[in-house]
């Protein structure tokens, strides 16, 4: 029997992250034997220390052998919590503490793992048009080429001539990786491209920097109210969000608001820009953006990157600049965006993503604000202090690479307890309005193309010679292939929303940037798994249970892991098979006779999973099945009565 579990309403009630103002219901059950006189539970606040100790009643006995001791809890305000219990024994003074999958177990010490608890904002909300849908990560340049003519364009920025070429790595005459070649991908290329993001059913495109800069990653920002020239102009950016509207997608930007350029008209140091920046005058009016050592050459750089002068947030009018009424997060939503990404969010003040939220929300409710936070964003911490992103007054969402490690680590030898213990942790840990707009992902312009991940030789440390000549050979590309099928077919299934990256979904390879940046393939894309893609994103909306249901681990072991999505209507079971032979699942007898998606193979209650395979059969819930019967039922009854009354001699006039 067990003595607590945190994700059990048996135990906790409710479970996970809650909402301010809610009550919360605690129960332990223990042995007998241990002849408990008193239980307390230990809740303490993470944000000012001080522990708060609940007594717990005795409840009665479970059995004969067991008894249970219960308390009812309201947290004092919004925040973080860790919580234990402590139990007064015939040994001594003992304490129940966090296990794995939220077993609690009997330690002599207080100093193991505690449980969690997050209470948000009663009135938390999060976009109502994301949950359900799916994302599109695009790295402009390398996405389609209009054609059309580009002007204004920096003469010192390099313009590849083929599409295909793979993208420069090579330092130049000086040492330095300038990331100063272009392909010419644009804004007009994206719309143009539109019905085909449609196809993949995609709802929402995440778009990498597109504002005037000198790199092709553009995180060297120049110029936030300007679009950068090698891409289009304002115009083609509100043709593209509007355009994109027509088919349901959402567009958002990616906001770089942690440091500029070097090269910028803020800061100016390349002299590039008119008047002065930074860099030139201690009474330019973006001096005090700066973190300035010793003026105007040693400064505040992020990650020590001298061409990224690391801006001061808080700044009165840099936060003004940013966030103000005509600020540029205002403008861009004015514009068409629906949203934005906040690149490195965990480097960003608390306060400082506060006023980006009020500014978002004051300018469209719905809009979204996302994070870039590579761990569990519910208690992260960095620069020395715990952060508040998902209380309810800073960020809707966070990328969630937390499931990313727990897909491939899965795929990597990994054991499907331990992959279904990270989601199942995540979800206990964050809010429910958060959870539904997670940015599910496997790849992004940080990480390696997910093929090479999954199939090619490791890095392993070699430079940039070594992965621009390495290529997945054709055993480990039908292999990587395969592998690509089951991290999708869980990427879809998970709570939240999955994000593709561009050229993901037609087998894209690569090892680190610039590599994993490559062009899109047009015209030599892998069919076979963009059809997959295409199936995935088909059942994806035509799955209710897929938008905000629950889930509940079923069948994760060794090489196996499993698990059900539910909502009050529907029941969708998801397996994968990571093994290298086919097993036979017994599937539960609610899902016998149920809708097979993506090929999957049924024989009576079994499903017939070969090696490295996805299977999906959706039930509907026996509620919804009666009531379906009960009006099919209603509807024979109609009928037969409406024949019956056409069978009937005319009355005479």
């Amino acid at each position: 029997m067990k003595i607590f579990n945190s994700r059990e309403a048996e135990y906790r009630s409710p479970t996970g992250a809650i909402p301010f103002g809610t009550k919360l219901h605690f129960k332990i059950v223990l042995p007998r034997d241990l002849r408990c006189s008193g239980a307390v539970l230990a809740l303490k606040d993470d944000n000012f220390g001080d522990t708060f100790v609940s007594s717990m009643f005795w409840c009665g006995m479970v059995g004969e052998n067991h008894e249970q001791w219960e308390c009812d809890v309201d947290v004092e305000h919004v925040g973080l919590y860790w919580y234990h219990f402590s139990i007064d024994t015939c040994h001594g003074r003992r304490y129940i503490m966090k296990g794995y999958g939220g077993e609690g177990y009997i330690a002599m010490s207080d100093h193991e793992p505690r449980f969690q608890l997050l209470c948000y904002e009663k009135d938390f909300e999060t976009p109502s048009w994301l949950p359900g849908g799916i994302m599109y990560q695009i790295f402009p340049d390398r996405f389609y080429c209009s054609g059309e003519p580009k002007t204004g364009i920096y003469p010192d920025k390099k313009l590849q001539t083929e599409w295909y070429n793979i993208p420069d790595w090579r330092p130049n005459e000086h040492g330095i990786i300038t990331n100063s070649d272009f392909f010419g991908g644009d804004l007009k290329g994206i719309t143009l491209k539109l019905p085909y993001l449609q196809s993949l059913g995609v709802t929402c495109i995440y778009l990498n920097p597109i504002f005037e800069a000198y790199s092709n990653h553009r995180y060297d920002t120049g110029d936030y109210e300007k679009i950068d020239p090698v891409l289009g102009n304002e115009d083609d950016f509100r043709e593209l969000c509007a355009e994109a509207k027509k088919l349901g997608i959402h567009i958002i930007n990616d906001g770089v608001f942690s440091h500029t350029g070097s090269d910028s008209k803020y800061f100016n140091r390349e002299h590039r820009y008119p008047g002065n920046g930074a860099y030139n005058s201690q009474e330019s009016p973006y001096y005090t953006w700066y973190k300035f050592i010793e003026w105007p050459n040693i400064y505040n750089s992020w990650w020590g990157f001298n061409t990224l002068p690391e801006v001061e947030e808080l700044s009165t009018s840099f936060n003004e600049y940013i966030n103000g009424e005509n600020g540029i997060i205002r403008k861009w939503i004015k514009a068409g965006n629906s949203g934005w990404r906040l690149d490195v969010a965990d480097e960003l003040p608390d306060e400082f993503i506060e006023y980006i939220r009020e500014a978002v929300k004051a300018e469209d409710s719905d809009a979204l604000l996302l994070g870039e936070v590579w761990e569990d964003a519910s208690n992260k911490e960095s620069y020395g202090s715990r952060r508040r992103f998902l209380h309810g007054k800073e960020l809707d969402s966070v990328m969630n690479y937390p499931f990313r490690d727990a897909i491939l680590g899965f795929l990597d030898c990994g054991d499907g307890r331990d992959m279904i213990e990270i989601v199942l942790n995540v979800l206990e840990n964050y809010p429910r309005p958060v959870i539904r707009s997670l940015m599910n992902l496997l790849g992004t312009h940080d990480t390696e193309r997910v093929i090479t991940l999954l199939a090619g030789e490791r890095q392993n440390g070699r430079g940039r010679e070594w992965q621009a000549a390495t290529k997945l050979s054709p055993v480990q590309r039908e292999y990587g292939l395969r592998r690509m099928r089951i991290a999708s077919g869980i990427l879809y299934t998970l709570p939240g929303v999955p994000c593709i990256y561009y050229g993901d979904e037609v087998g894209v390879e690569g090892y680190k940037d610039p590599f994993n940046r490559a062009t899109y393939p047009w015209g030599r894309e892998d069919e076979e798994l963009l059809k997959w893609y295409r199936d995935l994103g088909e059942m994806r909306h035509a799955c209710s249970c897929l938008v905000d249901g629950d889930l509940r681990e079923f069948g994760s072991t060794g090489r196996t892991m499993g698990y059900i999505r539910e909502d009050e209507n529907e029941m969708l079971l998801c397996v994968f098979n990571a093994a290298d032979y086919t097993i036979r699942f017994r599937m539960p007898a609610e899902f016998v006779g149920g809708k097979a998606f993506m090929g999957t193979s049924v024989d009576g209650d079994e499903i017939i999973m070969p090696r490295d395979s996805c299977a999906f059969i959706l039930a509907k819930k026996a509620a919804v099945l009666r009531e379906e019967e009960i009006a099919l039922a209603l509807e024979e009854a109609l009928q037969s009565l409406d024949e019956e009354e056409s069978s009937e001699p005319a009355a005479e006039q």
